[in-house]
This record gives structure tokens, sequence and C-alpha cells, in this order.
């Protein structure tokens, strides 16, 4: 059920806004893994969270939903995405 796909991506997504990391870094991943996304964070902080997340764009979609809703304690301004070069796995 979980199969490759030629139209995999690998994406980098920067997360803007009244962040707590502490716990929205958590919630990430744990978004990521129920999605079956492949992740990793590069920066976090207050105001910015910076990853890299690859798989399906359908479900890289559903990640940056996700995350503009996110947890109640972290309010999420805006969500910038950019391909990473060689993102076809």
């Amino acid at each position: 059920m979980t199969k490759q796909h030629q139209s995999d991506l690998r994406e980098r997504m920067t997360i803007l806004g009244d962040l707590d990391a502490a716990s929205f870094v958590p919630w990430i991943r744990r978004h990521a893994a129920k999605l079956g996304l492949s992740q990793a964070i590069s920066h976090t902080g207050p105001d910015r969270i910076e990853l890299e997340v690859a798989g399906p764009v359908e479900l890289i979609d559903m990640m940056e939903m996700g995350c503009s809703l996110g947890p109640i304690d972290v309010w999420v301004e805006t969500i910038h995405r950019a391909p990473v070069d060689g993102g076809t796995d």
C-alpha cells in the first residue's frame, strides 16, 4: 500500500507565524508520519520553522493544510513552499 510513485517530490516548507517550536515540532513529526511523508527539520525558532518533506504531492498538500491549521498553541501566518533540486525519488 505504500508504493513509491514517480510523481514523489521533495519540497522545503518555511512556516512563519507565532510558533511554539517546543510543541509544534513534535506535532509536525507526528503529522508527517501519519501521512507517510519523510521529513527533516533544519531550523526551529519562535517565528520560523523550516523543514524538507518528501512524498506524493497530494500528501505534501495535506501536510501544508494540516500545518496551517496546526495545534491550538501556534498561529501560522503563512507557509512558503519551494521544490528541492533532485526532488524525484
